[in-house]
C-alpha cells in the first residue's frame, strides 16, 4: 500500500513538475527571435552566429562534464556530423540573422514555423518510408497558403523585402535538409544524446570561427545589450533549452512535447509587437494560423492497427511514429538499448514526425534552438 501511495505522489509530481518547463521552453525558443534582432543591432550577423554557439556550446560541454558524457569517435561519425552541423546550426542560424536585417523578427518567426511544410515535402521525395496521404498534402498546400498570407500576396508583395524574407524561408528548408541527412547517417551510431549534440554545436562553432574573421572585422566597441542578447541566445536557447526538451520528452513523451512548437510563433510575434514595437497587420497573425494549421495536418498519420501480439523490440522501434519535439526530425531508431540520436536545431526543429524508439529508456539531452 505504501508503495502504491508513493508511486501515485510521484506521478502526481511529474504531472504538476512538467508544465513550468513546457512554458520555460516555448518562452525561450519564442523569444529567440527577437534576440537575434537586439543582437544584430550591435554585431555583425556572423558574429551574433558564433556567439550564440559559442554559448551554447558552453552550457553542453559543463553539462557533459557533470554526467562525464564523452566525445564520440570514429572519423565516420565525426564526417557526418559536421555536415548535420552546417545544415541544422551553422547555415540557418547565419541565414536569420541576416534576415532579420531587413526583416521584423515576427516574419522571421513566422517563417521558421514553415519547416515542417518543407519537411513533409521533401519527405515524399527523400524518404521512400514516408508517403504522403490526402490530408497531408492538404495540410502541405493550406501551409503554403497561410505563408502566402503572411507575404501579402493579393498585394503583390507590397513592402516585402524579398531578400530577407527568402533568407528565412531558406533557412527553414535548411533544416528539414538537414533531418534528413541525419537520419539517413547517423541513426544507431551508439552514443549518447547529449554527447552527439554537444559534438554537432562544437563542430558548428568551429565553422563559425573560421566563416566570421573572413567576412566581418572586430568591433571597435563592445555594445553591452545585444552582447547580453547573444550570450541569453546562446546559453539558454542554443543550450538549456537542449536539456529542458529531452527532459519533457523524457516525463512526457514527444507527442505531448512538441506541441511547444506551436507556441513559439505566437510568443515571437508577441515579443516583437509589444517589446522592439514592430508593426503587425492583419495578415501575419492569420497567415500564422494557417501556417500553423497546416502545419499540424501535415504531421498527421494514418492510425496504426491494433496488434495484440507482442513485437520483438526492432520492430516496436520500426512501427513507432511520435513527433520528436523541437528538433523537428529524429533519425530512424537506434537499437532498443539506447534511443535514436536527435540533432541540435533550432526551434522549428522539433515539428516533423520520424520513427523513435518505443523503448521506456530515458533519452539523455540532446539537441537545441
Amino acid at each position: 500500500m505504501v508503495a502504491l501511495m508513493t508511486t501515485a505522489a510521484r506521478t502526481r509530481t511529474r504531472t504538476l513538475d512538467w508544465r513550468p518547463r513546457f512554458a520555460a521552453l516555448a518562452l525561450i525558443w519564442g523569444f529567440s527571435f527577437l534576440l537575434i534582432k537586439v543582437g544584430t543591432d550591435g554585431y555583425a550577423p556572423f558574429q551574433v552566429t558564433f556567439g550564440r554557439l559559442l554559448f551554447g556550446t558552453l552550457v553542453l560541454a559543463a553539462a557533459m562534464a557533470v554526467k562525464r558524457e564523452r566525445l564520440p569517435r570514429g572519423a565516420r561519425t565525426w564526417g557526418h556530423l559536421t555536415m548535420a552541423a552546417l545544415l541544422l546550426n551553422a547555415l540557418p542560424f547565419s541565414l536569420f540573422a541576416y534576415a532579420e536585417l531587413t526583416i521584423p523578427s515576427t516574419l522571421a518567426g513566422i517563417c521558421n514555423a514553415t519547416s515542417p511544410l518543407w519537411g513533409m515535402a521533401l519527405s515524399v521525395v527523400a524518404l521512400s518510408e514516408d508517403r504522403p496521404t490526402r490530408v497531408r498534402v492538404a495540410g502541405l498546400g493550406i501551409g503554403f497558403l497561410g505563408v502566402l498570407t503572411v507575404l501579402g500576396a493579393w498585394q503583390g508583395f507590397h513592402g516585402l523585402d524579398a531578400k530577407g524574407t527568402a533568407m528565412a524561408l531558406l533557412a527553414s528548408l535548411s533544416y528539414p535538409i538537414g533531418w534528413i541527412y541525419v537520419r539517413r547517417t547517423l541513426a544507431g551510431t551508439g552514443h549518447s544524446h547529449l554527447s552527439m549534440t554537444g559534438a554537432q554545436l562544437l563542430l558548428a562553432t568551429l565553422q563559425l570561427a573560421v566563416v566570421t574573421p573572413l567576412f566581418t572585422s572586430l568591433p571597435t566597441h563592445f555594445a553591452g545589450v545585444p552582447l547580453l542578447a547573444i550570450a541569453t541566445l546562446g546559453a539558454l536557447g542554443t543550450g538549456l533549452a537542449v536539456l529542458i526538451q529531452y527532459g519533457l520528452v523524457a516525463e512526457v513523451g514527444p507527442t505531448t512535447a512538441q506541441m511547444v512548437t506551436y507556441f513559439i510563433p505566437v510568443i515571437a510575434t508577441a515579443a516583437g509587437v509589444a517589446i522592439l514595437g514592430e508593426s503587425l497587420s492583419w495578415s501575419t497573425p492569420v497567415g500564422a494560423a494557417i501556417v500553423l494549421a497546416g502545419a499540424a495536418l501535415t504531421q498527421a498519420r494514418k492510425a496504426q492497427p491494433t496488434d495484440h501480439t507482442t513485437p520483438t523490440p526492432n520492430q516496436a522501434n520500426h512501427t513507432a511514429h511520435t513527433p520528436t519535439p523541437v528538433t523537428p526530425a529524429t533519425p530512424t531508431p537506434a537499437p532498443a538499448n539506447r534511443p535514436a540520436y536527435t540533432p541540435a536545431a533550432t526551434p522549428a526543429n522539433r515539428n516533423a514526425h520520424t520513427p523513435t524508439p518505443t523503448n521506456h529508456t530515458t533519452p539523455t539531452p540532446g539537441p537545441t534552438s
